[in-house]
Parts: C-alpha cells; sequence; structure tokens
C-alpha cells in the first residue's frame, strides 16, 4: 500500500459544548488529512494539553471557559511552535474581528457547514489566513496607507506565506532587511507578529488597490 507523502495535520479541540466537541472530534477523526491529538472543554484544560503534545492547528471556541479564546491565544502565540488557531463562532457581531485581532489565523462559523471547519483547518495549516468579509469602516483610520511601497510590498508577499529567506531572495534584500522593513510594518500597523499583520492586511485588502 502505498504511503501519503504528507503527514497528517495535528490538531486540538476545545468547546465547552459537549455534543459540539463529540461532533467535532468525529468529523476530524473521519478525515485522514487530520489527526486528532486531544479535546477540552475548557480553556485551561486546553492550555494544559497543548503545552505537552504541540500541534499545528487548534480549534477553539471563541467562549471558551474560563479565559476565552482570545485570552488563550495570547498566551499561546509567544511559546515556540505555536500553533495556529482557527476559532469557532458566531459569525454575527464583531467576533470574527476580534478573532483576527487576537492572532487567530481563521474563522469559522458555527453556522457553516461542517466541510468548511475542514478546509478552513487545512488552508490555516497550509499557512493561510482565513476569515470571512469584515467591514473595515468599523475600524479605526487604517494606517496601512502610512506605508511605503516597498513595505506594502513586503507585507503582500507575507500575506502569501512567504518566509524571511523567501522575501530576501524575491525582493533582492539581505533578510536583515527584510527584518528591518518588517520591524517598521510591525510598528506602523501597531501589531505585534507576522500573523498580526497578515491579518491586518486582509481585514484592509477591500480598500485597497
Amino acid at each position: 500500500m502505498a504511503e501519503s507523502s504528507q503527514h497528517p495535520i495535528d490538531v486540538m479541540l476545545a468547546d465547552n459544548n459537549p455534543l459540539v466537541l463529540s461532533a467535532m472530534s468525529e468529523i476530524f477523526e473521519r478525515d485522514p488529512r487530520f489527526s486528532l491529538i486531544a479535546t477540552s472543554a475548557t480553556a485551561e484544560g486546553f492550555l494544559g494539553a497543548v503545552m505537552r503534545v504541540p500541534v499545528q492547528v487548534c480549534v477553539v471556541a471563541w467562549t471558551l471557559p474560563v479565559l476565552g479564546a482570545a485570552k488563550l491565544i495570547e498566551v499561546l502565540r509567544e511559546q515556540e511552535n505555536a500553533p495556529r488557531f482557527v476559532v469557532y463562532g458566531e459569525a454575527a457581531g464583531d467576533v470574527p474581528r476580534l478573532a483576527m485581532q487576537a492572532g487567530a489565523a481563521g474563522f469559522a462559523p458555527r453556522s457553516g457547514e461542517v466541510e468548511g471547519l475542514l478546509e478552513t483547518c487545512a488552508d490555516v495549516a497550509a499557512g493561510k489566513m482565513v476569515f470571512p468579509f469584515i467591514d473595515v469602516r468599523k475600524m479605526q483610520q487604517d494606517p496601512i496607507h502610512n506605508l511605503s511601497r516597498k513595505e506594502r510590498e513586503i507585507l503582500e508577499a507575507l500575506a502569501k506565506g512567504l518566509s524571511n529567506r523567501d522575501l530576501s531572495k524575491d525582493l533582492q534584500i539581505s533578510t536583515n532587511t527584510v527584518k528591518f522593513h518588517l520591524s517598521n510594518i510591525y510598528e506602523k500597523l501597531s501589531v505585534k507578529n507576522r500573523a498580526q499583520a497578515i491579518a491586518y492586511y486582509y481585514s484592509s485588502k477591500t480598500p485597497l488597490e
């Protein structure tokens, strides 16, 4: 039997609704693209599990007790080999935008099809950001317009999943120069890291030409 050339994507799930958690577990276990490592009904239990066994993607309910998804993402994103987060929540209101600002890499609505959650997780594992349309008019004045042409070019390349080494090669500049530009981009956008910069890019993409 031929072996798959790709390893399954390691996933952890966290949801305080036992029925939802059970249903999610079942669909991930049935999909050969994924390897379900652990589940939890609380943020604290989830935090303990993911600190012991690092995974690639975490699916978390936005209202996960007691910390909540935003705090959980904040705690874990500073870890080495931090997982990428998909927030599973209600699409109404500001939750997708808040999830993006918290540092999540994707958002999947509870009202959507199960296949949509699986595809979102697969895309996020591949380095993509996956969010529904976010009305950027609700955000403050957009600092992205303050970026230089070179900084915009780097941000756009960053959003395509390019590493610092890729950026250096494509733009024909040193990796130190790439880091310098990234530092300026983070400062101008008031973000802390690459994931937040990419999230900001996608949130501002609609009005930019």
